[in-house]
């Protein structure tokens, strides 16, 4: 009994990543109170989200620039898995913030806080079969979406909460695209590049948006910066996290983000949630805490390498060896087939 009582003994690599995504979470459940205090104070949501994402990439261009020019080296294959990657979560960005600004801030993080469960389905699809368990925690988790959509007689913003729930799922996407690429690329090179991209697809957004304004004042200017500031860092110690933990063991680390927003919302921009609502958030953290329970997520299993499916190289992970100690063995000629045994 005591034994199951005792704390797990995590290696340097663990608390690393523990660390990190902590501090992801942390700084990520500031990012729905900061952009819904700029929304308030009369900036697009487009607006929003374009500025701080372009504003966040071209710091941390700068940075790596001074201080670590190594981290741009990628190789083709995981710059294109990086640019995916940003791609779909730009998309996310444009929803999430469009739907930020139809809805309460801690309201709206609760319904993107789904993205754990459609990460799980994601690593599932890498060649696990969904179990019921699974199954059981996606059937609570929507239920919980309908208890946290029920303002009493305020009518539902549907479209908000679909915009929420859509961003969550675009998260989930990019992390599961991530999750591959770092398994040999260094998690600041992820970073650069994935925001990178998530820039490209946002300013296309804006300027079909029709170029909407700039922040009208002081105080949006600030809540845009404070979001600039929460993007760079939580990028870095996400990808930190992501690469020492895995997808899904850094998603259930980052539920601790709607409580940071929760709490943030309340304080600085006056929400409230009502009983049936507070009802769905247990049952949204039930869920997602569930997931400590799946099997088989404890440790993270060797992706399949893209390279063969697009070049139709030799698969080395199944062989064992990386590319560079194939690549070191001389070509060596098959084994004869051994004779055939003489008749007596």
């Amino acid at each position: 009994m005591l034994e199951r009582l005792k704390l797990p003994q995590f290696n340097q690599a663990q608390r690393q990543g523990i660390a990190a995504a902590l501090v992801s979470a942390v700084v990520l459940g500031l990012a729905p109170t900061f952009g819904k205090e700029a929304i308030n104070a009369g900036t697009p949501a487009f607006t929003v989200v374009a500025l701080r994402t372009v504003l966040a990439t071209l710091s941390l261009w700068l940075l790596f620039g001074l201080f670590g020019r190594k981290y741009f080296y990628i190789y083709p294959v995981g710059l294109l898995g990086c640019l995916a990657a940003g791609v779909i979560n730009g998309l996310g960005s444009l929803m999430y913030y469009t739907g930020l600004a139809r809805m309460d801030a801690s309201l709206a993080q609760m319904l993107y806080t789904l993205y754990p469960i459609f990460l799980t389905l994601f690593l599932r699809l890498e060649g696990h079969v969904i179990s019921r368990f699974t199954l059981f925690r996606l059937a609570v988790a929507l239920l919980a979406v309908y208890f946290l959509t029920q303002h009493g007689p305020v009518q539902t913003d549907w479209l908000g909460a679909g915009l929420m729930v859509g961003a969550g799922l675009f998260y989930a996407a990019h992390l599961a695209v991530n999750q591959r690429v770092l398994y040999d690329v260094p998690a600041p090179t992820v970073a650069v590049y994935t925001l990178t991209a998530m820039a490209v697809t946002v300013s296309a957004g804006y300027l079909l948006a029709g170029a909407p304004a700039m922040p009208p004042n002081a105080g949006a200017w600030q809540a845009v910066m404070l979001l600039t500031m929460v993007t760079l860092i939580s990028r870095l110690s996400l990808f930190m996290g992501l690469k020492r933990l895995g997808g899904v063991q850094t998603a259930l680390i980052g539920l601790s983000e709607l409580l940071v927003t929760v709490f943030s919302a309340f304080l600085l921009l006056g929400e409230k949630l009502s009983g049936l609502q507070w009802v769905g958030a247990a049952l949204l953290a039930a869920s997602i805490l569930l997931v400590a329970r799946e099997s088989q997520l404890g440790t993270l299993p060797t992706p399949r390498p893209w390279t063969p499916l697009l070049f139709g190289q030799q698969d080395w992970h199944a062989a064992g060896r990386p590319p560079a100690e194939a690549a070191a063995e001389p070509d060596r000629p098959p084994k004869p087939a051994p004779a055939p045994p003489h008749p007596p």
